[in-house]
């Protein structure tokens, strides 16, 4: 697995929108709040040729937004790639990207920071097979042009990051806020509304346990879709003409995260979604069990008795309440990388660095 170079002040970043056409949606002040806040940490901004096309067009042309992507490996000036928003079809974009050995040959010559979340997902899962370690984390819509007229200090600190190296050890946010309603340009400069953090780091299973092993996972209405094909039966065929889903080999001994998306899944699918990961093995061959804070907090304790059964059901520990993911406000997962959770402290190390100088 290849390490991406750390950014530096005046380096590109191109944004990429590989799910959702949602760019071509945006009011120009969140546009403009988000390359103004890229351009604060001392970084240049550019989009991929597709990137700002309606949506109804993105999504008749997988190819365009593989070809984005592919532009982005092969340009030496970018040397980050941040995705604008998720989605629900990037799965489409295997066969452009899969089968083309230029693209392969990129990502191999040119490991470049590639970061993002939601259905972003299955881009990491194809990466992460091509050899490159990624970073589950901030968008570009959902982050860098939050409409309040500062980033969230804790996602702010942890994009930060990636000019210093990852905080070693992940702390639980002493805030979360809540996801707008309002993305008007009537609501800029206004905050989100914030609440404290009541519940910090939890412990279902595994009480005195300490693992280790490498960060893999992400979205599980994403990943439950490689498995069931719910959405679209035509995104299964392609996980699997494609291995997207991980062998058992990779999965062995790594440390599983999860969360929940916009769509707030009811209890029911939540469980039938870790019902559809259990199919695989998964939860027999993983070391230890992360997920990420439900957004808005909603269906909390649901999923937290969901989760307590599943961990005692597979004798896997389990922590829980963790800000990644949908939820705001989030840090950054860096896929591949050697971690520690000690499940008695409640604590979530590093123990190496995601990025070479």
């Amino acid at each position: 697995m290849q390490k991406p170079v750390r950014l530096h002040q005046g380096d590109e970043v191109r944004i990429v929108s590989l799910s959702r056409g949602a760019l071509h949606d945006c009011s120009p002040v969140q546009l403009q709040k988000g390359i103004q806040r890229l351009t604060q940490l001392g970084l240049q901004v550019s989009f991929g040729r597709h990137a700002s096309l309606p949506a109804d067009q993105l999504q008749k042309h997988p190819d365009w937004r593989a070809a984005d992507l592919k532009a982005a490996f092969l340009d030496p000036a970018a040397k980050a790639i941040i995705t604008a928003i998720g989605g629900n079809d990037t799965v489409q974009l295997a066969p452009f990207l899969m089968n083309d050995p230029v693209f392969k040959a990129a990502v191999k010559d040119h490991p470049k920071i590639f970061m993002g979340f939601s259905d972003t997902t299955v881009n990491h899962l194809m990466l992460n097979r091509l050899g490159l370690h990624t970073f589950y984390g901030p968008a570009f819509l959902t982050d860098f042009a939050e409409l309040a007229d500062t980033m969230l200090p804790y996602t702010e600190t942890g994009v930060k990051g990636l000019f210093t190296g990852l905080t070693k050890q992940l702390k639980s946010s002493p805030l979360w806020y809540e996801e707008r309603t309002d993305f008007s340009t009537a609501a800029s400069g206004t905050d989100r509304i914030a609440h404290q953090e009541s519940h910090g780091y939890e412990t279902l299973t595994g009480n005195q346990q300490v693992v280790r092993g490498p960060l893999l996972g992400g979205c599980l209405e994403s990943l439950a879709d490689l498995l069931t094909g719910e959405r679209n039966p035509q995104d299964k065929q392609i996980a699997e003409q494609f291995h997207l889903w991980p062998s058992p080999s990779v999965w062995r001994g790594s440390i599983l995260f999860l969360e929940t998306s916009e769509e707030q899944p009811d209890p029911l699918r939540f469980k039938a979604e870790l019902a559809a990961l259990a199919t695989t093995g998964v939860f027999d061959q993983v070391a230890g069990l992360l997920v990420g804070k439900p957004q808005n907090e909603r269906y909390y304790h649901d999923y937290r008795a969901i989760l307590t059964e599943l961990g005692q059901q597979y004798r896997l520990p389990i922590l829980y309440n963790l800000n990644f993911g949908h939820a705001y406000p989030r840090t950054i997962l860096p896929y591949g990388i050697m971690t520690e959770v000690d499940f008695g402290a409640k604590t979530v190390c590093l123990l190496e660095q995601a990025l070479t100088e």
